[in-house]
């Protein structure tokens, strides 16, 4: 077919109209939440595109196809960008606000007596944003179009980050502002629901939101990107031509018309004490969205106000952020000790000198690994000061060194400091491959095992484990189906009553269905979510086994490092002789046969959260309860959850609940009714 024929440009015109629906559809879905077709619908339209551009060899650069992440990138070009990015002042109290607001105040009156022909500037009022704890982002569009994006840099120059950038789903491809070129800053971010369901099939779990955002967007292969499903909001225009602005919302206003996500969070006061007052709300509830933060931004909102304030050398006059009771400090590095895990992985712990962080008294960070410690130029840094930082009730990390001179060296193992055996480093990690003799490692494996989600063998505690590794020579899981009531009844703290419990969980245990069996194995990279889908897609035991890794990879959440970590496991003699013992033994592993699920309850084919605490079953109990009602259970919530049902205690789940406005289930005994009971 000819160039320019009149087919190729009825291909064209199909394809330019198939993108700006698809982008109307994308910010329904992705920004606004408000979802107007159905994924299937998408999924066509879609479809269609791709086959068009096959057809025609053309991709036009807005077209939604960019998103899945492109080739390795090799490095990052620099960007200048057209208006300077600022720093914020900061305040750390009211004092610091109070002075903050005297200088504003006089900065306004002095402008008004010196210039007594000019429309005064009127008494400062304030808008009030959150501060997100991610990394800006600066996206310059060209005639609608996205051209570039680049990270904030010295604030003068940044790194292109546009491949990156173009695999986040709430930021447009295109805009509606036609009339000239724009700037407009955000923060990209990882939304803490999202983090959590990509730990639970992670090969490396990612430590925090944070961190897992900037080093996405800083990835030179776009596709890890993508992988991390990130989310961006955006507060500002920083350079624009052809659009001019009088206040803070008509700014905000005209992000929103482009289709840029505006957090729903901004609040607008009229004095500095009823700013002082939603300040304190704020930090109060800072744990109650579905992304981090680290304070609250106070902008006055007269555009012609900021203009004559102008700037210092470093930040803005007509801002200041807001932090929160500070979470980053520095301490000492005091020691840093190695310890075993269940898979016989080697972590160091560093103890640091004891210092108070957000009203925690912290001794104890974590280093992750030996690439962690070199990474972070810590290997010479015991007896020097570092900085630590604690996000989200998680246990602190160490960032980095403090000082600039050199302390005594961390000295990384090179035998178990269990067990005595020779080390074997894998990447940057150290593992010790003595499975059946390392008392930490063996106990780390039987007490998961063991446990409520696994094999659910009833009071078995890790000094339950400690105390058969040491007394009854219990080395495996499948020791435990060997142990009779003379093993136990001589043991200290075990009577007739304590050994005949034990032994009846044992028994109760091995009719534990084959999804429980699997996550009891503890298969490395393995989580519930994967086991269930083994499971279910295999329906037993011996075809798992026999598996080979082609046959796993493209399984729902199953990689090529995840796919050979379970081939590798099943071969593995240690592996498949415990396997082997505990079969002989009466384990059943077998696949839980239920009743079909019914269709004529008001859970069936919804999707269902469960979070926090009931008072008159399980979470796991009440899950299977739904199951068999036909509901679909789901570990975090998103616009496609039908029932969120919270407990006590309920956190974040239930706050992205309310948010998103999913029905919520708070009072137990409508569960109760709901199900029939």
């Amino acid at each position: 077919m000819e160039p320019g024929s009149n087919a190729d440009s009825t291909k064209q015109l199909r394809m330019r109209e198939l993108i700006d629906l698809l982008a109307v559809h994308n910010h329904n879905y992705y920004t606004l939440d408000q979802p107007t077709i159905s994924d299937v619908q998408y999924d066509e339209l879609y479809d269609e595109l791709v086959g068009l551009e096959q057809q025609s060899g053309l991709t036009l650069p807005d077209s939604p196809t960019q998103r899945v992440g492109g080739e390795i990138l090799k490095g990052f070009e620099p960007h200048r960008h057209r208006a300077r990015l600022w720093s914020l002042d900061k305040a750390q109290d009211a004092e610091d606000l109070l002075a903050w607001n005297t200088r504003v105040r006089k900065a306004i009156a002095d402008y008004n007596t010196k210039n007594p022909d000019a429309a005064p500037l009127p008494d400062p009022s304030y808008a009030i944003e959150l501060k997100f704890d991610g990394l800006t982002l600066n996206l310059t569009y060209d005639g609608g179009n996205l051209v570039q994006a680049s990270t904030r840099g010295n604030g003068t120059v940044g790194e292109g980050i546009l491949a990156q950038v173009k695999t986040i789903r709430s930021i447009p491809l295109s805009i509606p502002f036609t009339d000239g070129l724009i700037e407009v800053q955000g923060e990209g971010i990882m939304n803490l629901s999202v983090l959590a369901a990509y730990n639970t099939t992670a090969v490396e779990p990612l430590k925090n939101a944070r961190n897992a955002a900037a080093g996405a967007l800083r990835n030179q292969n776009p596709r890890i990107t993508a992988e991390r499903k990130l989310n961006a909001y955006f507060y500002n225009v920083g350079f624009a031509e052809g659009v001019s602005f009088d206040t803070h919302q008509e700014m905000i206003q005209f992000l929103r018309d482009n289709r840029f996500k505006v957090n729903d969070y901004t609040s607008y006061c009229a004095t500095i004490e009823e700013v002082q007052a939603e300040l304190e709300r704020v930090a109060a509830g800072r744990h109650e969205h579905d992304f981090l933060i680290d304070g609250a931004v106070v902008k006055l909102t007269d555009m012609r106000t900021r203009e004559t304030l102008g700037y210092t050398d470093k930040f803005p006059r007509w801002a200041v952020a807001f932090k929160f009771e500070a979470e980053e400090t520095t301490t000492i590095l005091e020691s840093v000790s190695w310890e075993v895990g269940r898979t016989g992985k080697i972590t160091p712990v560093a103890r640091v000198e004891a210092v108070d962080l957000a009203g925690v008294t912290v001794q104890n960070c974590t280093l992750n690994n030996i690439g962690d410690i070199e990474r972070k130029n810590l290997k010479f840094a015991l007896g020097t000061h570092v900085f630590i930082r604690r996000s989200n009730d998680v246990i602190p990390e160490i960032l980095g060194k403090a000082d600039e001179e050199p302390g005594l060296e961390i000295v990384a193992p090179t035998e178990c400091p269990s067990c005595g055996t020779t080390l074997e480093l894998r990447g940057a990690h150290l593992f010790c491959n003595n499975k059946l003799g390392c008392r930490p490692q063996t106990i780390g494996r039987i007490t998961h095992f063991s446990s409520r989600d696994a094999m659910d063998i009833e009071s078995f505690s890790i000094m339950t484990a400690e105390q058969l590794f040491d007394d009854c020579g219990v080395r495996d899981p499948a020791d435990l189906y060997a142990l009779t009531y003379d093993n136990l009844i001589g043991l200290e703290r075990f009577g007739d009553r304590k050994a005949r419990k034990l032994l009846e969980a044992l028994e109760k245990s091995k009719d534990r269905d084959l999804a429980a069996f699997l996550f009891a194995l503890g298969i490395p990279n393995t989580g519930k979510a994967t086991t269930k889908m083994l499971a279910e897609h295999f329906g037993n035991l011996a075809a798992i086994r026999v598996a080979e890794v082609e046959e796993l990879v493209g399984l729902p959440d199953v990689g090529g490092i995840v796919a050979e970590s379970i081939y590798s496991y099943f071969r593995d003699p240690v592996s498949a002789s415990s396997i082997d013992r505990m079969l002989m033994l009466g384990v059943k592993a077998e696949t839980e046969q239920s009743a079909p699920a019914r269709t004529d309850s008001v859970f069936s084919g919804k999707t269902v959260v469960l979070t926090g605490t009931l008072s008159q079953m399980t979470r796991d109990e009440a899950a299977k309860k739904l199951e068999a009602l036909g509901a679909k259970i789901s570990g975090s919530v998103s616009k496609k959850t039908d029932f969120v049902i919270a407990g006590e205690s309920a956190g974040s789940k239930l706050t992205k609940a309310q948010e998103l406005g999913v029905t919520v289930i708070e009072d137990e005994q409508e569960l109760l009714r709901l199900l029939g009971e």
